[in-house]
């Protein structure tokens, strides 16, 4: 029912821009990240994983996103890496595992490119212990990865 559509703010940086408010993101001090969705939930969807992975013709299935850092909070670009399992999929099959990929990507983009949703929903831990995320799969027009690892 929600919609990604902008950034979250902590006191801070909510009174270095125009108009805004904080959203009650701060991390704990010191934090040289800024604010940050340290409990976002997600609501699920009605798709399998079977389904999207068999309705996909071409196309990656990525099991864990590691190292996720802020490179624009005012625009939600994150980097990081792919890690436990990156899978070609070709002819809505899983093909051959792939080498790990590095991604430059706005959440806010790909949030804005979901084809399905998953059913089920997995509860993550959060960066360094602090909060955490119930999320669904997604299955999302497009991503963009930027390179491969040697691992």
């Amino acid at each position: 029912e929600g919609v990604a559509t902008g950034v979250v703010y902590d006191s801070y940086r909510a009174g270095k821009e125009e108009g805004k408010s904080s959203t009650g993101h701060a991390l704990p001090a010191p934090s040289a990240f800024g604010p940050f969705p340290m409990n976002a939930f997600f609501g699920p969807g009605d798709a399998t994983l079977e389904e999207m992975i068999s309705s996909t013709e071409r196309g990656l299935y990525v099991t864990r996103f590691h190292y996720t850092r802020p490179v624009e909070p005012t625009q939600v670009v994150v980097t990081g890496m792919t890690r436990d399992g990156t899978f070609l999929i070709e002819n809505g099959k899983i093909a051959y595992p792939v080498k790990n990929l590095r991604f430059t990507q706005s959440y806010l983009e790909a949030l804005n490119q979901v084809d399905m949703i998953g059913k089920e929903l997995r509860l993550l831990a959060g960066m360094g212990g602090i909060g955490g995320t119930l999320q669904p799969a997604l299955k999302l027009g497009g991503f963009s990865f930027t390179g491969a690892t040697e691992f």
